[in-house]
C-alpha cells in the first residue's frame, strides 16, 4: 500500500466532517494528535531501554569472549611446548617417569634394580 494522496485525505476529512460534525471533528483530531504523540513517545522509550539492555549485556560478554580467547591461546602454547619438548627428547613420557623414578643404587658394585615397563608402553 502507496501513502495517502490529496484526494483520499480529502475524502476521509469529509466522511468524518459528516460523521462527528463539526463542533467534534476539532477535538477528535486533537485527541488523534495526542495518541499518536503518545505512541510515538511510548516506542521511542521503548527503543532506548531496549539499547541501553544491550549495551549492558554486551561488555560482559566482551569479557567473556575475551578470557575464552585468551585461555585458548594459553593452552594452544603449552601445548606447542609441550609438543615440541617431546620431539625433541625422542623419550616417550612413561618411560620417562619410569626413569625418573628407578631409586639410584646405593653401593656402585650393585647391579641396578630392574624395572618394568608396562606392556601398553613397550
Amino acid at each position: 500500500m502507496g501513502q495517502l494522496g490529496f484526494q483520499e485525505i480529502l475524502m476521509i476529512f469529509i466522511v468524518a466532517l459528516l460523521v462527528f460534525g463539526p463542533k467534534k471533528l476539532p477535538e477528535l483530531g486533537k485527541s488523534l494528535g495526542k495518541g499518536i504523540r503518545e505512541f510515538k513517545k511510548a516506542t521511542d522509550e521503548l527503543k532506548s531501554s531496549w539499547e541501553d539492555q544491550v549495551k549492558d549485556i554486551s561488555a560482559p560478554l566482551n569479557d567473556v569472549k575475551r578470557d575464552i580467547h585468551s585461555i585458548g591461546q594459553d593452552f594452544k602454547a603449552d601445548l606447542y611446548k609441550h609438543l615440541e619438548a617431546e620431539h625433541v627428547d625422542h623419550t616417550p613420557p612413561a618411560v620417562a617417569q619410569i626413569v625418573a623414578e628407578t631409586p639410584e643404587p646405593s653401593h656402585p658394585a650393585e647391579p641396578p634394580a630392574e624395572t618394568t615397563v608396562p606392556k601398553e608402553h613397550a
